[in-house]
C-alpha cells in the first residue's frame, strides 16, 4: 500500500548540517494516496447506502464493532472497537459485546464544542436507525432477518398512520446494558450474526446528535470515530479525506498466512507502525475507462483499483504485467474476485415479469441466447468466468463444480421456447411479438460509459439474432439504483460484491422480504424464501451447502436474474505504494496503505 521512507531516514545523520534536509525531516512531505472510482457515489450515510463505491468510503469514516485481519486468509474476523471476541451463547442467540473506553467521534458542530466518547448506546441507536421506515434502509431486510427480538414489533408500530418510530423504547433485543456493554438477543439461533456487526461501510456507528442535527442532510454530513474525515466534496467530481485528529491510538497488526510471501513482508516492514499511515485521500470520479487509465499511467493515480478489462490486453498480456509497467516498478495484484455480474427482470413488469409458463419461457429464452462465453471473450477480455448462480467465489457456499443451466448459450433452445409459446413475429415486420400480438419490446437500463456501450452491443446482437429487439436507456448510476428500487427498470445489468464471508448475502437477491432492496428484481416465491430462511439457521457444512443450491436452482428456473460472470480482479500501485492488498470483503483498506514520498516523481 504505500513505501516507508526507510531510505530518507536513514540518510538524514550523514546530512545533519543540510539546513533543507533538516527543514525536511521537521516537516516530513504529505502522504497522499490518490484514485478514482468509476461511478459515483450516492452520499455518506451507511443506514442508507447499497452501492459499494459510497460504502468504501463509509467503511474508512466509520467504525463497526469488528473488523477484518487486512492480512489474514482464511478470512479472520477481529475486534474493531469491541474489547475483545463477544460473548455468546450456547444456543447462538445472545450476543455480548464490551466497548473500548476512550474512543471519540470527529469534531462537529452538534457536539456543542465539546469531545464526544463513543458509548454502547450510539450502537443501540444506530442498529435501530436502520429499522426506523423513514430511513428506508436497504440494509433493512437483512438485518431484520437476524430477528433481533422487539425491533420488528417497533417498526410495525412506526409505521402505522401519523407514527414515528421511537427511539427511546428498550427492547430485549438491542440494549445497552452498561456504558460500555452491547447486547444482542436473537428469536433463532444464528451462527454468523458476528458478520452483521463487522462491516462499517452498512453498520457503521453514529452519534445520535449529529443524526438529528443534519436531518435529510446527514448524507452529507458523515460524522464518525473512524480514521478519517471528509475534508472537501463535490458532489460527482471529487472528495478529499483527511486523517481524524480524534483517532485512537491503532497500531499495526496482523497475522499473515506463512506461505503468502507478499503479505509477510508488508507485515515485517509495518507492524507496530500507528494507524493511519496516511495523511490524506483523495478521490475522483472518472467514469470512462480511457482516462482513467491515462490517469494512472501518468501517476496522477496511485492506486488503480480494478483495471478496465478494456487495458488487459495491453496492461497484462497473458495476465503478466507487461514489460513497460514492470520497468516504471508498478505492481500487480491479481485474483478471483466475489462478485457477480447480473442483469435482472423486472418480475413486476407487464413484458417480463410473471409467473406464468409463457412469462418464465420469455425470461429462460432471453438467458439461453445470450453468449456468456462471448461476453467474456471481448467486453471483459477474458477477465471473468462465467457464473453458475448468485453465489460468489471465495465465499462459504461456493461450488466451482456446480453447474446450472445459467451459463448455457443455445440460440436453438432460445427460438423453440419461444415459438412454443407464442413468441412470434405476427404482424411480418421482422420481430417477435407478444402472445396478445403487441410488440414483444425490451427495455434495458445501462450507464453512459464505454464498458456499458460494449456489453449493451452483445445483448443487442444476441437477442436480435432471435428476433427480439431490445432498446437501452441510459443514465446515471445513482438515478438508475433509485428508479430500481423503486421498480420502474424493465431489466438492468449491475454487479454485486460480497460484503461477508458468506455467500448467503447473494441469495438475498431472490428473497421476497428484500424485494426494492437486495431482490431489485422483486421476485417472490414461498418455497425459495423456506430454503432461504432453512440455510440460515444451518451451521457451515455440506448439508447447508446443499440447501443453498437448491435456492440457486429455483432462481435458474424461475430466471428473475441472468446471472452472467464472476470477474478476475487486477489491481495495480504505483512504486511509492506500499502494503496494498485487496481484502475479499473488508473496504476499510485507506489506513493501512503507506506512500514512501522518496519514490515518488519530483514536481
Amino acid at each position: 500500500m504505500g513505501w516507508v521512507k526507510g531510505f530518507l531516514w536513514a540518510m538524514l545523520p550523514l546530512f545533519s548540517a543540510s539546513p533543507v534536509l533538516a527543514q525536511d525531516q521537521a516537516n516530513p512531505p504529505e502522504k497522499v494516496l490518490r484514485y478514482a472510482f468509476p461511478v459515483a457515489e450516492t452520499g455518506f450515510d451507511p443506514a442508507q447506502l447499497s452501492d459499494l463505491y459510497s460504502r468504501i468510503v463509509t467503511a474508512n469514516i466509520f467504525d463497526a464493532l469488528y473488523g477484518y485481519d487486512y492480512l489474514a486468509r482464511p478470512i479472520k474476523v477481529q475486534p474493531n472497537v469491541a474489547l475483545g471476541m463477544p460473548e455468546i451463547s450456547a444456543d447462538f442467540r445472545t450476543y455480548t459485546v464490551k466497548i473500548r473506553p476512550g474512543i471519540f467521534f470527529a469534531d462537529d458542530p452538534a457536539f456543542g464544542g465539546k469531545k464526544r466518547e463513543l458509548t454502547a448506546q450510539d450502537f443501540v441507536y444506530s442498529y435501530k436507525r436502520i429499522f426506523d421506515p423513514k430511513t428506508k434502509s436497504p440494509s433493512y431486510s437483512d438485518l431484520n432477518e437476524e430477528k433481533l427480538i422487539g425491533l420488528a414489533e417497533l417498526r410495525e408500530q412506526a409505521e402505522r398512520p401519523g407514527a414515528s418510530f421511537d427511539y427511546d423504547t428498550e427492547v430485549e433485543g438491542l440494549r445497552a446494558l452498561d456504558r460500555y456493554t452491547i447486547q444482542f438477543k436473537l428469536e433463532q439461533t444464528r451462527p454468523r450474526f458476528i458478520y452483521q456487526l463487522a462491516d462499517p461501510g452498512i453498520y457503521g456507528v453514529l452519534a445520535r446528535e449529529v443524526v438529528e442535527r443534519y436531518g435529510d442532510k446527514i448524507m452529507e454530513h458523515p460524522v464518525g470515530t473512524g480514521a478519517f474525515k471528509l475534508d472537501q466534496w463535490t458532489r460527482s467530481s471529487k472528495m478529499t479525506f483527511v486523517r481524524n485528529p480524534n483517532y485512537r491510538e491503532v497500531f499495526y497488526e496482523a497475522e499473515p498466512a506463512v506461505d503468502d510471501a507478499a503479505s509477510q513482508a508488508i507485515y515485517r516492514r509495518l507492524k507496530g507502525q500507528r494507524l493511519p499511515l496516511l495523511d490524506r485521500v483523495e478521490l475522483s470520479i472518472i467514469e470512462e475507462n480511457q482516462p482513467r487509465w491515462l490517469s494512472f499511467l501518468s501517476a496522477d493515480q496511485d492506486l488503480l483499483e480494478r483495471l478496465p478489462n478494456a487495458f488487459a490486453y495491453q496492461a497484462i498480456p497473458n495476465n503478466r504485467l507487461a514489460p513497460n509497467l514492470v520497468k516504471k516498478h508498478i505492481a500487480m495484484e491479481r485474483g478471483p474476485n466475489p462478485d457477480v455480474s447480473v442483469s435482472y427482470f423486472n418480475m413486476q413488469d407487464a413484458t417480463v415479469g410473471g409467473y406464468t409458463p409463457d412469462k418464465v419461457a420469455l425470461r429462460r429464452a432471453i438467458a439461453l441466447a445470450y453468449n456468456t462465453g462471448e461476453e467474456i471473450r471481448l467486453p471483459r477480455r477474458n477477465q471473468a468466468i462465467p457464473a453458475q448462480g448468485p453465489i460468489q467465489p471465495t465465499t462459504f457456499g461456493y461450488d466451482p463444480q456446480f453447474k446450472t443451466e445459467m451459463s448455457e448459450f443455445n440460440r436453438a433452445r432460445a427460438t423453440a421456447l419461444l415459438d412454443l409459446y407464442g413468441y412470434v413475429d405476427k404482424d411480418g415486420d421482422g420481430w417477435r411479438d407478444r402472445p396478445d400480438g403487441s410488440p414483444l419490446l425490451l427495455e434495458y437500463a445501462t450507464t453512459p460509459d464505454a464498458s456499458s456501450r460494449e456489453l449493451n452491443e452483445i445483448w443487442k446482437k444476441n437477442l436480435s439474432a432471435v428476433g427480439i429487439r431490445i432498446e437501452f436507456k441510459v443514465g446515471k448510476w445513482p438515478e438508475q439504483l433509485k428508479s430500481a428500487r423503486a421498480g420502474k427498470l424493465m431489466m438492468w445489468g449491475l454487479g454485486y460484491s460480497a460484503s461477508t464471508p458468506d455467500g448467503a448475502g447473494s441469495l438475498a437477491l431472490g428473497y421476497g422480504p428484500s424485494l426494492g432492496e437486495t431482490n431489485l428484481a422483486r421476485f417472490q416465491w414461498a418455497e425459495y424464501d423456506r430454503l432461504y430462511r432453512q440455510q440460515g439457521l444451518m451451521p457451515d457444512g455440506p448439508e447447508r451447502v446443499a440447501v443453498m443450491q437448491q435456492a440457486v436452482k429455483l432462481l435458474v428456473a424461475y430466471m428473475p436474474y441472468k446471472f452472467n460472470t464472476h470477474s478476475i480482479r487486477t489491481d495495480l500501485t504505483q512504486a511509492w505504494v506500499f502494503g496494498y492488498r485487496r481484502h475479499p470483503v473488508a473496504r476499510g483498506f485507506w489506513r493501512y496503505v503507506d506512500i514512501d514520498s522518496s519514490k515518488q516523481p519530483k514536481s
